[in-house]
């Protein structure tokens, strides 16, 4: 019985190892969602990478700040065409009016991440992903937020 699931785990790690696609090196460029983002991405070998994004929210209830940093995996699907999946956490702070008070939070937060990328022919790399976020703060300002973002970023 030990031999049939060593083999059987070899033959999933052979498949994930075939299709293997190396990476760029270093992308750098804007994650575009409910807010601006300027995103770094840097390879730490052909299937890992930290990604690190440093943004502003602004609109009519709240302002603020947020960093963010996520380990992600990263699978082909086409020569091309990715998908990756990941985990992290992060530090933000807002400046809101509820009922006319205002309030002022920072907060950290833990934060996942699936989504999907495509690589140009030319140095250039689109996404689209999801990462949702559990934040705790002085005033649980937000518990829980999906953040869904578009990105282009340049390849080096």
């Amino acid at each position: 019985m030990k031999k049939e699931f060593y083999l059987g785990y070899l033959l999933i790690a052979a498949t994930f190892s075939l299709n293997a696609q190396s990476i760029s090196k270093n992308t750098i460029g804007f994650r575009l969602g409910f807010g601006g983002e300027i995103s770094y991405q840097k390879a730490l070998n052909d299937n890992y990478r930290l990604e690190i994004n440093v943004g502003i929210r602004n609109n009519s209830d709240y302002n603020g700040f947020k960093a963010t940093g996520v380990y992600q995996w990263v699978w082909t699907l086409e020569d091309k065409f990715n998908w990756y999946a990941g985990a992290g956490s992060g530090i933000g702070n807002y400046n809101a009016k509820k009922n006319n008070d205002a309030f002022s939070d920072t907060f950290i937060f833990v934060a996942g991440t699936i989504g999907i990328e495509y690589s140009f022919d030319i140095p250039l790399m689109i996404s689209l992903d999801l990462r949702p976020e559990i934040s705790f703060g002085k005033d649980n300002f937000n518990d829980y937020g999906n953040d869904l973002g578009l990105g282009i970023r340049y390849q080096f």
